[in-house]
């Protein structure tokens, strides 16, 4: 039988929630221990205890108490809701939507419950139940434009768009009040209303849409930018045209632009002369607009293009503008473009010859050309090293403080594969500006290409947080700088530390799930702040956030290291004693050893932390919330991955999403293959090898694999499945 509080002890519950929200946990606690004393058994006041309990890191004596709290009360809708906020957090999905409803069941009317369940599904895109959730917040406050527009938001994910515009259309419809024009809201609904109604396919609709109820919308530029693309998708030509030059001049630096006025003025591709004329008509009006005089140089030929380009280029090395060749390098796939622009860049540079100090900067002008030229011959489709570095010695004896010349020339010992000079040069160009956190990184880079991790960690440390506890790399794991910690783990996978590499691997994939996470806070953020375009753009992003290079390098990098393990681990159970034993000794005292240093790093940042802390200031105000725990790292080497005794299927974590979100990968592919053949799943590597066939057939590890597959399908037995047979040989015979 639950226990009833008296009034006093009521409003002293109230004050333990309010407590858990402002995050004030030990006053919270000593409140929850004040009312249990006298009720021990008050399953309310057991399951705030268990969540203020699970915020100071007590997550199993929380789980204990809240399932203690649900016995006692079972009829308690407090008691569910905790039990489903402590699953949520644990991202236990599953159960915490199913405690949510339970608590439902309870209490109907209950708000918060609703939102908590209403966000849940939205996170784990069951947009049916997020829809049912939505429509039943939106009957308990219609009043609300927010739950209008979130249960059209869930239509619309859910993929019924004329059900979310009516949703939306209901809304204005029983508006009384007039919005003002300044209101920001109102504004963001009705553009939202019109991408629904143009993904829909009403274009036309659309379109009178924006003319009408659109004009006063506060975003200027969605508003002309959907209307240049709805014109010229009706083909309305001369006004598309008309809308397209609008955008020009607010912005004649965008691409998209000059590619819709073009298509609106139905001018042919290979016109050179008509698409000339319009970006020199934009090249006049705006004289410092690079945009209309760099992209023509893209459909240009012959002697237009070698004009177009020696402009072009004569009055960027005029200015010295260190981005010219960046600008340029796309050109190079075509050989007689290529050839132009070496050709222009060696007259130039023969005509300046003897004014390099002229103007006063050697940045410029002779500079500016041997500069170019350094990054030209450096360039993987005009690579001539011996030449990049005359040139560049020749720039760096004209100024030897330019960093750019001296990044170019650590670049150019990077491709001569001397790693230890470009390391050292970086660093040297890093010395010359000691501010730029650009060329700190660079160095820091370079540093990690040529295995100098700790080194590369001290050069990171100048531009990281001093007071950062653990140092320079927690500051850079929870700043989530991926490309080093990408370039880190690559290092220690190179200098044999197979823990430090999969660690560093690892908190790439975990920040991954972090990015996922973080859509709990806009769920209800962005409706708060009628965000709604950018949040639906957010959804649809996150679903492919796998997709992202940074994960497919860090994922494959640590598929082929367990790749790697697994084979050790098997020529050591397979190999003779004497070799086998060397080997395991030899790896274990490289483990004991990184483990030590380790260790050492670990202590060291431990004393520097606790001095800081003895030097602050004592007299400092505390802060008035309690902190909640940081969970402590227990593997910070990576010890525990490394001694992982199934190295393929903690693999599988990386691999799976690598194939399900990069299967265009022909990498991902083969490495897909090479972990489902040592599993000996053999139709899963079937599929790899397709896959990896249609991308490239001609691929040499395509032809290895398949005489591997092949090998494994004749050394299987009978009792293996004839199916998986049967299939296999009719791929053979095909």
């Amino acid at each position: 039988m639950p226990q009833t509080l008296s009034t006093r002890e009521a409003n002293l519950f109230r004050t333990v929630i309010r407590h858990y929200e402002d995050k004030q946990y030990k006053r919270g606690l000593k409140a929850a221990e004040q009312i249990l004393k006298k009720n021990p058994r008050h399953g309310d006041t057991m399951s705030m205890k268990a969540l203020i309990m699970n915020s100071q890191g007590k997550t199993e004596e929380a789980f204990a108490l809240a399932k203690e709290a649900l016995t006692v009360d079972m009829k308690s809708h407090i008691c569910w809701h905790v039990y489903g906020i402590l699953y949520r957090q644990h991202k236990n999905f599953d159960e915490a939507i199913k405690a949510y409803k339970f608590a439902l069941k309870l209490e109907p009317e209950s708000q918060q419950i609703q939102r908590d369940l209403a966000v849940l599904q939205v996170q784990i895109r069951d947009y049916q139940g997020y829809v049912q959730s939505r429509f039943a917040m939106l009957k308990a406050k219609p009043h609300l434009r927010q739950n209008w527009t979130a249960l059209a938001i869930a239509y619309q994910l859910e993929g019924s768009l004329e059900q979310a515009e009516n949703i939306l259309t209901t809304y204005e419809k029983s508006m009384t009040n007039v919005p003002l024009k300044t209101d920001q809201e109102h504004s963001e609904a009705l553009l939202y209303k019109n991408t629904i109604i143009a993904e829909r396919g009403d274009i036309k609709r659309a379109l009178e849409h924006l003319e009408s109820d659109c004009k006063n919308c506060l975003d200027r530029l969605a508003v002309m930018e959907m209307r240049a693309r709805y014109l010229g998708q009706l083909n309305r030509k001369e006004e598309a045209a008309k809308a397209w030059r609008a955008l020009l001049d607010r912005n004649p630096e965008h691409p998209e632009y000059y590619k819709g006025l073009i298509e609106a003025l139905e001018i042919d591709e290979k016109d050179e002369a008509a698409l000339k004329a319009i970006y020199d008509e934009y090249a006049a009006k705006y004289p410092r607009s690079d945009a209309a005089k760099r992209l023509p140089l893209n459909f240009l030929t012959g002697d237009s293009f070698k004009a177009a380009a020696k402009s072009y280029l004569t009055n960027m090395l005029d200015r010295g503008v260190p981005s010219v060749f960046a600008n340029l390098k796309h050109l190079y796939s075509e050989v007689a473009k290529k050839e132009a622009i070496l050709a222009l860049a060696e007259e130039y540079l023969k005509e300046h010859k003897g004014s390099e100090q002229a103007n006063g900067d050697s940045s410029k002008g002779v500079g500016a050309a041997l500069y170019f030229l350094a990054q030209h011959y450096n360039y993987h489709l005009s690579r001539d090293l011996a030449k990049a570095m005359e040139y560049v010695e020749q720039a760096i004896e004209l100024d030897p403080k330019n960093v750019d010349f001296h990044m170019t020339k650590a670049r150019i010992f990077k491709h001569q594969g001397d790693t230890a000079k470009a390391s050292e040069t970086m660093d040297r160009a890093r010395s010359l500006d000691t501010k730029d956190r650009y060329i700190n990184s660079k160095a820091a880079k370079y540093q990690l290409r040529n295995n100098e991790n700790e080194k590369a960690l001290e050069t990171m440390g100048l531009f990281t947080r001093a007071e950062t506890v653990g140092g320079p790399l927690a500051d850079l794991t929870d700043m989530q700088c991926m490309w080093f910690l990408t370039e880190d783990g690559e290092a220690w996978q190179r200098r044999g530390n197979t823990g430090l590499a999969l660690k560093r691997f690892t908190t790439i994939h975990n920040i991954f799930d972090i990015w996922q996470e973080d859509q709990f806070d806009f769920h209800s953020f962005s409706l708060r702040k009628g965000q709604i375009r950018a949040y639906v753009d957010m959804i649809r992003w996150e679903d492919s956030i796998r997709e992202h290079p940074f994960y497919f390098r860090a994922a494959l990098d640590a598929v082929k290291l367990y790749l790697d393990m697994f084979e050790k681990q098997q020529a050591s159970a397979n190999g003779t004693n004497g070799t086998g034993e060397a080997t395991n000794g030899e790896d274990a005292a490289e483990k004991k050893k990184a483990a030590k240093k380790a260790r050492k790093e670990a202590q060291k940042a431990e004393r520097e932390a606790a001095e800081k802390a003895a030097k602050q200031d004592p007299n400092k105000a505390t802060a008035k919330k309690d902190e909640e725990p940081k969970k402590k790292d227990d593997d910070p080497n990576g010890l525990k991955l490394a001694a992982t005794t199934d190295p393929l299927g903690d693999a599988m974590k990386f691999l799976t999403n690598i194939l399900q979100f990069s299967p265009k990968n022909i990498e991902g592919q083969i490495a897909g293959f090479d972990v489902y053949i040592r599993r000996k799943k053999y139709l899963l590597a079937l599929r790899c090898l397709n896959a990896a066939q249609a991308l490239d057939p001609e691929h040499p590890r395509v032809k290895e694999q398949f005489a591997e597959l092949q090998k494994a399908v004749e050394s299987l037995d009978d009792a293996q499945s004839a199916k998986v047979k049967e299939v296999l040989k009719a791929k053979f015979s095909s």
